[in-house]
């Protein structure tokens, strides 16, 4: 009976362990979702993008940093019309990194601080202070093989349709997965879907990925962003907007207030930044936005021209004890004033022993010269 009884518990946990891997789950970044294939775990440490609006058309180029087992997994991307995909210039990133660098300035302080002589006898360590036909429910517009990723560009005018061909070509979908893309379908969107496959034996998908760049008409700039609010983690957005004017988000779409880091025109001449933007001139806009709490994401990201193209560097400020030929300023004002309170008292009591004057004793001199006259004139 005991011995039953253990055999069954075995199975059960065998079989429990078997459900659990057939669950892959769905990583939301940026804008997208990752999806395993169930038997291995990935995980997006970070997606940096670079939007690219002229008024009709939209590029968003991406690369993701990864992490985990999987050797192959699946990206899903909506977007609002027909999509072209090709591979992105990783240069491109680099490029954009060293235009929107902060300023580092240094600022003195006067008194000596914590880390200072005298109170310190160590040094300073100098660290300064984001039309599909409804022929089928899935129609395959395009497929192609661009370096490590299988890419098809899909429609869809139902979710569970959607699900049913990912799964199809290798892929589990959570049934939350299908709810959260409905919204998308119902605006009759379009989907890239990318299978992320190393052509080489073996390898595992980790690091920096191949950027893509996905292209297609748009009259507004639009960066999806619904499908993040699956994230069980805190998430964080990363944006380069290049356009023809400083862009800001329309809200903040459940999470912090974005933030801008840089804002300024570009005159790109060669490179991949010139060849994103055509040779023509364009205003840079850097956005950072934290999302504390993924689920209160509400919709997509929709940005606007701001009111102004007011330029913006960060600025980093370095903190250094002011100097005088390598001597604190303070230690030399300290001194000097020192001196000057000490000459100022030495010169003071000279100048009060000067003025002491001898008092004479009283009928020493005078009183003899008046006897000796009266006595000659008694004679």
């Amino acid at each position: 009976m005991w011995r039953n009884r253990r055999i069954v518990a075995l199975l059960f946990a065998l079989l429990a362990t078997q459900v659990a891997a057939l669950v892959g789950p769905a990583y939301a970044c940026g804008c997208g979702a990752m999806v395993s294939d169930g038997q291995s775990r990935i995980g997006v440490d970070r997606e940096t993008s670079v939007v690219r609006w002229d008024g009709r058309t939209e590029d968003i180029v991406m690369r993701f940093t990864v992490r985990g087992d999987a050797r192959r997994a699946a990206w899903i991307m909506p977007v609002p019309g027909r999509a072209t995909v090709e591979l992105g210039d990783g240069a491109l990133f680099d490029e954009l990194r060293d235009l929107t660098r902060p300023e580092h300035r240094s600022r003195s302080y006067f008194w000596p601080r914590d880390r200072d002589w005298p109170f310190s006898s160590g040094t300073r360590d100098g660290a300064g202070a984001a039309a599909p036909s409804a022929a089928a429910p899935v129609g395959v517009v395009g497929r192609e093989q661009l370096g490590d990723f299988d890419v098809a560009r899909l429609t869809a005018t139902d979710p569970d349709a959607l699900r049913n061909w990912l799964e199809s070509n290798g892929f589990e979908l959570s049934d939350r997965l299908s709810t959260e893309v409905r919204p998308y379908v119902d605006q009759r969107w379009e989907y890239v879907a990318v299978r992320l496959a190393p052509r080489e034996p073996g390898k595992v998908l980790r690091g920096d990925l191949d950027p893509l760049r996905i292209s297609f008409a748009s009259d507004r700039l639009v960066y999806p962003m619904r499908l993040s609010r699956m994230a069980r983690t805190p998430q964080s957005l990363g944006l380069y907007v290049l356009a023809d004017h400083r862009m800001e988000p329309a809200s903040a779409i459940g999470g912090a207030a974005p933030k801008v880091t840089f804002a300024g025109p570009v005159r790109p001449e060669s490179g991949p930044l010139a060849t994103l933007v055509a040779g023509k001139p364009a205003f840079l806009t850097a956005i950072d936005q934290e999302f504390p709490e993924p689920g209160r994401i509400h919709a997509d990201h929709e940005l606007r021209a701001a009111a102004a193209d007011t330029p913006y560097r960060r600025t980093v400020f370095h903190d250094e004890l002011l100097t005088v030929g390598g001597v604190p300023a303070w230690l030399l004002t300290v001194t000097g004033v020192a001196v000057v309170v000490a000459g100022s008292s030495f010169a003071l009591v000279r100048t009060r022993r000067r003025r002491t004057v001898a008092v004479p004793v009283a009928g020493s001199g005078s009183g003899s010269g008046s006897g000796a006259g009266a006595g000659a004139g008694a004679v």
